[in-house]
């Protein structure tokens, strides 16, 4: 079984988590100071909220998606493995 751990760098890991920043800050300075009444303001920035979450939450599920068919993936070749050998013997 060949088995492969992909890791991020640690740059790669700086350069996402300050994109991350710059985007949020981006976005919340875009809400602060744009000319509208408050309210307005407090809407899109509950809809910014919302957005930012509902990203995460999205991104978490399909990992674990992923993660799950790698899983199963795994399984299924350890049974088949089990299988040939029983087999072969």
């Amino acid at each position: 079984m060949n088995e492969q751990i992909q890791s991020n760098s640690s740059s790669w890991l700086f350069f996402v988590k300050a994109s991350f920043a710059i985007a949020l800050g981006a976005m919340l300075g875009g809400i602060i100071f744009s000319p509208i009444a408050f309210i307005v303001k407090a809407y899109f920035g509950l809809c910014a909220l919302f957005l930012v979450s509902s990203t995460i939450t999205l991104s978490k599920s399909m990992r674990d998606q992923h993660e799950s068919q790698r899983l199963m993936h795994k399984i299924s070749e350890a049974k088949t493995q089990q299988l040939i050998k029983e087999y072969a013997e």
